[in-house]
């Protein structure tokens, strides 16, 4: 008798760690089911946004004397001096252009001068241009002033809001009226400018 209850106890707790295993293996599985389903429905990551570098401005250069069309020109970071030219139609045919360095890097407000044959070559960007060539202050806008020697974009401003409040300027002279324009830079600026009427 005695051997047969301990016989029902062993077969009791065989099943019993049986059923405690399967029960073990059950909530196992279930928190594994459970962490696949939560890992499933979370939402996928925002994917990261590149934005390209920012573009540097472009240079604005004042090509004139010996050159086609000579004026103001908006040229991409990294232009050379022949850049210049070739935007301004190319050099003229009295242009005296062996006297340039055309692979010279531009810099942005520079002036650009091609020398024409018989003129001195030793600093053509100090050869100011022929009078037809020169800059009218009463139809240039700041970015043209800018390209003047002396003349950065305060000044360029400065000008513009005077002959807008004061109307055109009757003489070169009538810079001097402009705040920050002396008679030192005015008669720098006297070879490069005009008012369309007077040199």
């Amino acid at each position: 008798m005695t051997m047969a209850v301990d016989e029902r106890e062993a077969l009791l707790r065989v099943a019993w760690e049986r059923a405690l295993e399967w029960a073990l293996a059950l909530v196992i599985g279930m928190a594994l089911a459970w962490a696949i389903t939560l890992t499933a429905r979370q939402p996928p990551g925002q994917p990261i946004q590149l934005l390209p570098p920012p573009t540097p401005p472009p240079l604005v250069v004042h090509v004139a004397c010996a050159v086609m069309a000579p004026g103001v020109y908006a040229l991409p970071p990294g232009s050379r001096v022949a850049d210049a030219i070739q935007a301004a139609g190319g050099m003229a045919p009295e242009a005296a252009g062996e006297a340039l360095n055309l692979a010279a890097p531009l810099e942005d407000g520079q002036y650009v001068c091609v020398p024409f044959r018989g003129t001195p070559t030793a600093d053509p960007a100090n050869h100011a241009p022929p009078a037809a060539q020169r800059l009218n202050i009463n139809t240039a806008d700041e970015a043209q002033l800018e390209a003047l020697p002396g003349i950065g974009p305060t000044l360029a401003r400065r000008i513009v809001a005077y002959r807008e409040t004061h109307g055109p300027f009757a003489t070169v002279d009538d810079l001097l009226a402009v705040s920050g324009i002396g008679p030192t830079l005015l008669d720098k600026l006297r070879p490069w400018i005009t008012t369309g009427t007077t040199p």
